[in-house]
């Protein structure tokens, strides 16, 4: 169990005005935390101004650069051995945060998994459940919310991804699936979500996409032959059924039945290396 008086709140905000204020109070009020840190992320609106009268540590960005470059600039300049981050938006509460902080040291990674039912639209639950089972089949293990942004890890292992991290809203993606596939403890905790105050700053249509490809891009870094090797087999079923239906009626295999199993011995091979230079990632690991 991590005591609060090591964990750093990071909250990053970008014009969040009306909430921050309630939010640094409740939290500040729920534990007797290490620090309560508000990453401003280029607000307009006096976000930074009213966390830093509710009691916050602020750092300021010049400009707007994502919510992910928020979050690492609070995982460089907190103090605490544990990092929990928190929305700014009102959606959680400050309890919870307290839940997440005892189970880490248990665990390295503590999400927050929401309900489904907590999903502001019908189709933002569909996407969030089809990138829950694209992430599941790829990690081989459960991932009941892949995109929570509530969670808890210890600051020197979240400064080990930190460069893969995304300056965008996938920094969650990212840290979820990198923590498992190099093998550290993770786990999720239920928790309840509330409407947010003002409107969220994710874009479904755009963001999803961004979603996708970021949690495909950190498996093939992790663990490529999970992507690779069944691009591989299904060209190469294809390819045979195709070579094999052509010579037992025309007596003949086509060009495209051949160019469908090369196809498949070079995505295997390709995997295959990319599998050996995933695994030079951890030679010598602590």
């Amino acid at each position: 169990m991590a005591a609060p008086q090591s964990v750093t709140i990071v909250v990053p905000a970008f014009n969040e005005a009306a909430a921050i204020a309630s939010v640094v109070a409740a939290l500040r009020s729920a534990a007797p935390w290490h620090e309560v840190l508000v990453v401003d992320d280029g607000s307009t609106d006096g976000t930074g101004e009213a966390a830093g009268a509710a009691g916050a540590r602020v750092i300021a960005h010049p400009y707007n650069k994502g919510n992910g470059a928020a979050v690492k600039t609070a995982i460089r300049h907190a103090t605490g051995e544990w990092v929990v981050v928190f929305d700014a938006d009102g959606q959680h509460q400050p309890e919870d945060a307290a839940r997440l902080a005892a189970r880490l040291g248990d665990y390295d990674l503590v999400v927050g998994a929401r309900s489904s039912d907590t999903q502001a639209t019908p189709g933002r639950r569909i996407g969030n459940a089809i990138l829950n089972w694209l992430a599941s089949y790829l990690t081989e293990r459960p991932i009941p919310d892949l995109t929570s942004g509530f969670r808890g890890a210890r600051r020197e292992y979240l400064l080990e991804f930190i460069h893969l991290l995304p300056n965008g809203f996938s920094t969650p993606t990212t840290t979820t699936l990198a923590f498992i596939k190099a093998g550290y403890n993770v786990t999720f905790e239920p928790i309840g979500a509330r409407p947010r105050v003002g409107t969220s700053k994710i874009r479904f249509a755009s963001d999803g996409a961004k979603f996708l490809l970021i949690l495909l891009k950190v498996v093939t870094i992790f663990s490529p032959l999970r992507v690779f090797a069944p691009i591989s087999a299904a060209a190469f079923v294809v390819g045979a059924a195709y070579g094999a239906w052509n010579l037992l009626y025309h007596d003949r295999i086509p060009n495209g039945a051949v160019l469908l199993l090369m196809f498949s011995v070079i995505v295997i091979l390709v995997g295959l290396v990319s599998e050996q230079i995933s695994s030079l990632r951890f030679e010598g690991r602590r």
